[in-house]
């Protein structure tokens, strides 16, 4: 017997089966051609007079603003070569000259980074939007032409470091547009691209003080497109990583903007599916904030009670790595004001049945710190532990979370013997009642039953 179902139809799709493959270097320059004459190579800077090196210079940088197709391997090979060349004598003549950067030379430098490094990215593939865990298994896309755009990014960076630097005549050309452009590079897939960015940002950041608003606005603004809207975005963990040293500099007390960036963004990061990818560097952030105000370790650990993951162990794990962190720090206050919700949810993961979770959150006891911030306020965590902690001893299928149960118990009752009788008393109590209480519904139901036989019998 044959079904005949529709073309179109759940169950006549073929389903595709994802593999890891490795991608290729590819060039972000889509479609992009050279059509320009073969580059010619110009006098070395070293065999200039002194009043011929300024021009030269400038000369140099327009050769170098010539853009080359990398996707084909084969074309313009020497010209490609002649200005790899002048890249890396431009670098080395601007990271031993003094004096060699004028009013005129400024344009000429924005306008070659500018011309080597924007671009549109290529798209991400379209398997990998499928599926959420598909990024990770994939292998970055490396950028083709990046012979030529590591040499553009060692000569910013060497520009904007040097002692000449002037960013009074700069800020005309590394405006609020060019920052804008740079930050949509983070996006880029390939790692060395969003290492030199992530440093020259830095850079940008320290030097031009105009732009310290527009920059935290817009980083502000990627963070929350990738919360809400789109979950995807390269370069987090680095503008994280900036963020980090940028919280640190904040000073005490904090703005009430900064506060609101906490409560409303970094926060809420927690919630995303790729938290793994990004995870070590918010973290970072987070205890910054802590460090410069102790209070905000309150409104820190809600947020993360907020999102506290109920499906995905990995998740949790990450969780409980990011609290033991944030309660290293906290004050006895800000412990005390947080403590009953906190071990409620430190609860239900140490009767998680996967034995990782559990683990984790069973060795939260082996921090010295929290164990005697435990102990100041035994008298509310103890009643909400004892009971879980008193039937994972009995019920759990993983006997090294059984020996962890069994060593904190003789802890607590260390610590405060009789509070753990008076606790574990009450806990026998409730359970005699819950006894008697599901028997006596038993009975119940049973004398109903009877009493319908002897209505049906007469």
């Amino acid at each position: 017997m044959s079904l005949n179902l529709p073309d179109n139809g759940p169950f006549s799709k073929k389903q595709t089966i994802r593999t890891r493959k490795k991608r290729l270097q590819e060039s972000s320059r889509l479609g992009q051609k050279n059509l320009c004459q073969e580059l010619e190579a110009l006098p070395l800077l070293k065999d200039a007079s002194a009043d011929q090196q300024e021009k030269l210079f400038i000369d140099k940088l327009k050769q170098c603003s010539i853009i080359f197709d990398f996707s084909d391997c084969v074309s313009d090979l020497k010209s490609k070569e002649i200005k790899r060349a002048c890249l890396n004598e431009i670098v080395d003549y601007i990271t031993v000259t003094r004096a060699f950067l004028t009013e005129t030379t400024y344009p000429e430098v924005i306008s070659m980074v500018a011309t080597n490094l924007f671009r549109i990215l290529s798209p991400t593939g379209v398997d990998s939007l499928s599926d959420e865990g598909g990024v990770e298994d994939e292998e970055p896309t490396l950028e083709a032409s990046w012979p030529h755009t590591q040499l553009v990014y060692e000569f910013f960076l060497r520009f904007l470091e040097s002692v000449d630097f002037q960013p009074n005549l700069a800020k005309k050309y590394i405006d609020q547009k060019f920052v804008l452009q740079l930050l949509e590079l983070f996006d880029s897939e390939d790692p060395r691209e969003r290492d030199f960015l992530k440093t020259i940002l830095h850079r940008i950041y320290g030097k031009f003080l105009g732009l310290r608003a527009f920059i935290r606005k817009q980083i502000n603004n990627i963070f929350l497109r990738y919360i809400y809207e789109y979950e995807r975005f390269n370069g987090l963990a680095e503008l994280l990583e900036i963020l980090g040293s940028i919280i640190n500099g904040f000073a005490v007390p904090l703005k009430e903007e900064h506060k609101v960036f906490l409560e409303r963004v970094l926060i809420p990061l927690h919630k995303t599916h790729s938290l793994g990818l990004y995870h070590p560097q918010l973290t970072y952030c987070i205890v910054q904030f802590i460090e410069k105000e102790t209070l905000l370790g309150e409104i820190i650990i809600k947020g993360l009670l907020k999102y506290w993951p109920k499906t995905s162990s990995t998740k949790e794990i990450l969780f409980l790595n990011e609290l033991e962190e944030i309660l290293d720090i906290i004050d006895a206050p800000v412990f005390k004001s947080v403590c009953v919700p906190l071990f409620k949810q430190i609860t239900r993961s140490a009767t998680s049945s996967h034995f990782q979770v559990a683990e984790r959150s069973l060795a939260l006891w082996s921090n010295e710190y929290i164990v005697q911030m435990i102990e100041e306020n035994i008298e509310q965590i103890l009643p909400i532990l004892l009971p879980s902690l008193c039937r994972i001893s009995k019920t759990h299928w993983n006997t090294n979370i059984i020996t962890l149960t069994y060593n904190l118990l003789k802890n607590l009752m260390d610590i405060n013997k009789k509070l753990c009788d008076d606790v574990l008393n009450t806990l026998r109590i409730e359970e005699e009642q819950s006894v008697t209480k599901e028997q006596d519904r038993i009975n119940l139901w049973q004398r109903l039953e009877q009493m319908g036989f002897k209505k049906q019998n007469e």
